[in-house]
């Protein structure tokens, strides 16, 4: 990633420490990038401070896994926006500064203040802060060649590691480990996938996807090993990793351990300030904090659930670009004073070897399942039901089901589950 464009006390436009923004974004991730720009959108004329911790500029995430690692795309095609673009909107972009403690007041003004000792007074905050991933606790964990893959400088150090290694461990079956393990097999490496619970990207699909992607994984040679448990990361005599033994006593050979086991949502900030916590910073359909006037987006932000016909009361924590991206959108209305419903049903991709997952929907709370299968095209597709209602979708290399769904979703519609059990059935014929 290019660091030298913007400074990293300030950017274009940028005020000295103490002078008083408009709004305060902290976190230059997808949705305070985002939100900065949904703002200039709806007419917000006060100045906008935009501050993150790393020394890069605003950059896309979704790549790190799959094109950036395997250098298919350079670091300057994941920025957001040109400096231009922060000039021309009154946009100061602060990077690798961390804030430290914010200081708030009841009408939202307030002060943050960061590790550098600089002061940022604004009249309203925003938290975008995101999360950061779950580390592994085992012994060697602090061992050279333990790497995680979350942000920019993560994937910097797998790539510098990647071309002197031939066997790689990577923790974890959810969708970051999937995708990395795949691009490493691509790159030629031996790749051993250890999965701790009982199935596959448990959290975010049912069996049947777990279950198929485990045995397509398997067929384009990835070793996963399901239920197993680390006893601990040996050293190969040099301070750095050389093999994982598990609890079964195997032992698997490894020049790097890929660590992909969950994040956890920033609250720290939102704590100190006396908001309302429950995995992650609880706001309501505004995206408001409980003291009524912090903003607060994205991976972080534990929300009522958006999609329509939602049991009442129902909240989640999603993470994703598309939440990022629809949250920020949210935000920037009220920020304006203005009340804007969560536009659209909440959807997830994920690209694993040559396998585009697109999940429409949240699939909590199904009853029954339709299982779509066409082996000779290589589509395969998971409807999930509540209450005799479709609810949520996994398609894999079938975006004309996923579109389907969402379409059906959007509408508050239904499609038929004796009917759509046939793959030759186009599911927007059934949408009613």
């Amino acid at each position: 990633m290019d660091t030298a464009t913007v400074p990293s006390r300030a950017g274009a436009g940028a005020q000295e420490s103490g002078t008083a923004t408009g709004l305060l974004i902290i976190g230059a991730s997808q949705s305070g990038v985002q939100l900065a720009i949904s703002l200039r959108a709806l007419g917000y004329t006060e100045h906008i401070t935009l501050l993150g911790d790393e020394d890069h500029r605003p950059y896309q995430r979704p790549a790190l896994s799959k094109e950036f690692l395997q250098d298919k795309v350079g670091s300057e095609s994941l920025i957001f926006r040109t400096n231009d673009y922060w000039i021309e909107h009154n946009i100061t972009l602060i990077k690798g500064e961390r804030i430290e403690s914010v200081h708030s007041n009841a009408d939202g003004s307030g002060t943050a203040r960061g590790t550098s000792g600089a002061t940022y007074p604004y009249q309203r905050l925003a938290l975008t802060v995101g999360a950061r991933p779950r580390h592994l606790e085992a012994p060697g964990a602090e061992l050279d060649g333990v790497v995680y893959l979350r942000n920019a400088d993560d994937a910097l150090r797998l790539k510098e590691l990647a071309p002197a290694t031939t066997d790689v461990v990577v923790v974890g079956g959810g969708f970051i480990g999937l995708e990395a393990a795949s691009s490493l097999a691509a790159m030629g490496k031996r790749v051993t996938v250890l999965e701790y619970g009982q199935r596959l990207v448990g959290r975010a699909v049912g069996t049947e996807t777990s279950d198929y992607f485990l045995t397509e994984h398997r067929k384009r040679g990835l070793d996963i090993r399901i239920g197993a448990r680390i006893e601990q990361i040996l050293d190969d005599g040099n301070g750095a990793v050389g093999a994982v033994r598990l609890e079964d006593g195997s032992r698997i050979t490894a020049q790097i351990v890929l660590v992909g086991i969950g994040v956890i949502p920033n609250t720290e900030l939102g704590e100190s300030l006396g908001l309302e916590i429950n995995n992650g910073i609880v706001v309501d359909a505004g995206a408001l904090a409980s003291d009524g006037t912090t903003i607060v987006v994205g991976d972080v932000a534990n929300m009522p659930n958006p999609v329509p016909g939602a049991p009442a009361g129902e909240r989640i924590r999603l993470e994703s670009v598309n939440n990022a991206i629809e949250h920020a959108k949210v935000a920037a209305y009220s920020l304006m004073g203005r009340s804007e419903e969560y536009a659209g049903i909440p959807w997830f991709w994920s690209n694993q070897a040559d396998m585009k997952l697109q999940i429409a929907g949240l699939s909590t709370g199904f009853e029954s399942t339709v299982i779509r299968r066409d082996p000779d095209k290589g589509k395969f597709t998971v409807l999930y039901y509540r209450g005799g209602r479709i609810i949520a979708a996994d398609a894999v290399n079938a975006p004309l089901d996923f579109m389907a769904v969402k379409q059906a979703l959007a509408a508050g519609k239904s499609i038929d589950p004796e009917r759509a059990a046939d793959p030759g059935t186009m599911l927007k014929s059934l949408i009613a």
